[in-house]
């Protein structure tokens, strides 16, 4: 159910999002999501991959800063009122969502979400029971 999310730490200067997307690429390694943040000196690039493991190992040699992260993807009801239903969920179980942000594949009436929690554990188990479908991993990486 957890996903394995990269997080690499760029300087926020021109050209640095585009080596990492070419350093990816060269490796063969496809980008399935990815969120970026940025301040004014660096920004934090996220993203899934179908090779984790890889993508840190060409990353590090090409000079890049990667850290490793746990986050699940999670299908929410494509209509209005969707993600609240979800976000009521947590916060009645007192789970702090500490980012999210869409992934862009549909999968049949419902939208993918990547969520980073403070409780993952916690979370995982509150939207189980929920009968929130949260997507394995290979259901990600592979689409």
């Amino acid at each position: 159910m957890k996903l394995e999310q990269i997080s690499i730490f760029l300087e926020n200067k021109s050209g640095r999002l585009a080596e990492v997307t070419r350093v990816l690429a060269d490796a063969g390694v496809n980008i399935r999501a990815l969120s970026l943040a940025d301040t004014a000196d660096f920004g934090i690039l996220r993203l899934i991959v179908n090779d984790t493991e890889k993508a840190k190992q060409v990353l590090k040699e090409n000079g890049f800063t990667v850290g490793k992260t746990e986050v699940i993807g999670i299908e929410v009801p494509d209509r209005p009122g969707g993600l609240a239903g979800i976000l009521e969920v947590l916060g009645r179980e007192g789970i702090n969502v500490e980012y999210m942000y869409a992934f862009v594949q549909k999968s049949g009436d419902s939208a993918i979400i990547i969520f980073r929690f403070d409780e993952l554990d916690m979370a995982i188990k509150a939207l189980t029971k929920a009968g929130v479908r949260i997507l394995k991993g290979e259901e990600i990486y592979a689409m």
